[in-house]
């Protein structure tokens, strides 16, 4: 990253063809853009990357669905889930979407929830931080991602492990604020899978129109925790939620992401996919 706000890796080089090397001087190689922004909710600054389809600088006038990500940082997952994007655009099974990575401080801390499991708390010095986070999201860096950039209403969120608990409390206790939540092996464990118990009373009540959540668990679910979350979704969803369960037992928590997200976006955000 630099200071113009390019999201930057690696260098050029050039060779002859006889073979000879003459390398230019090493220049940065940009993928996206960058910045920071100071968090009054999270008493913080934060940076976040962004990332673009080249339609976005081809049309002017062009508006994007944002797909935001928790570990969105360049030595998290946001180089791969970019370049997911990139090649599922490119070759039309996913429409063109503005992708939002928010780069982590206290991982820990932002994507869990309050907990009484005294294990739970010894995770990291912080936890239970993730209210303040879904604020800073609806009230800071929301609004300026539709001030900045030419973006529609639709929104999504997805994530893996701690950030997939992050997506489905998010989506148990403030559905409307994304419209297609997509998790991956979340980690329901968390306070005694207190989560899970609550789910069935939440769907009751919730207001789940044009909602969408998409789950996928690998071979190392705890406790088949997703498993059960998609049985009570099968018995108590409300008829206005579109939901999607995707076992990968193949996968394991450390590989699951990036297949799960290739499926995810070719279900979820096809050409011709129903738009909100």
């Amino acid at each position: 990253m630099n200071g113009r706000g390019m999201v930057l890796l690696g260098a050029v080089s050039i060779v002859t063809s006889a073979g000879a090397q003459q390398a230019s001087p090493p220049a940065p190689l940009a993928i996206g853009a960058t910045f920071t922004i100071r968090s009054a909710v999270l008493h913080e600054t934060r940076r976040i990357n962004i990332w673009s389809p080249p339609i976005y600088s081809e049309s002017g006038g062009v508006r994007l669905p944002v797909l935001y990500m928790p570990d969105g940082g360049l030595e998290e997952d946001f180089l791969h889930v970019a370049g997911l994007l990139q090649v599922s655009i490119g070759n039309g099974t996913m429409r063109p979407f503005l992708l939002v990575g928010i780069e982590n401080t206290e991982r820990r801390r932002d994507l869990t929830g309050p907990t009484t499991v005294e294990s739970d708390r010894k995770i990291a010095p912080r936890v239970g931080g993730s209210a303040a986070f879904r604020s800073f999201l609806r009230t800071e860096l929301m609004p300026l991602i539709r001030s900045r950039y030419r973006t529609t209403d639709e929104t999504a969120i997805m994530g893996e492990s701690l950030a997939g608990l992050f997506v489905v409390e998010t989506f148990l206790l403030e559905p409307r604020l994304f419209a297609t939540y997509i998790a991956f092996d979340p980690s329901l464990w968390w306070n005694d899978h207190q989560l899970v118990k609550e789910t069935a009373d939440r769907l009751r009540t919730m207001d789940a129109q044009g909602r969408t959540l998409y789950l996928a668990s690998s071979h190392d679910d705890i406790d088949q925790l997703t498993t059960r979350l998609a049985d009570l979704l099968g018995a108590e969803a409300p008829p206005a939620l579109t939901w999607h369960f995707e076992p990968m037992p193949e996968e394991t928590h450390a590989t699951i992401y990036h297949p799960a997200a290739l499926r995810a976006v070719r279900r979820l955000f096809a050409p011709g996919a129903g738009r909100r």
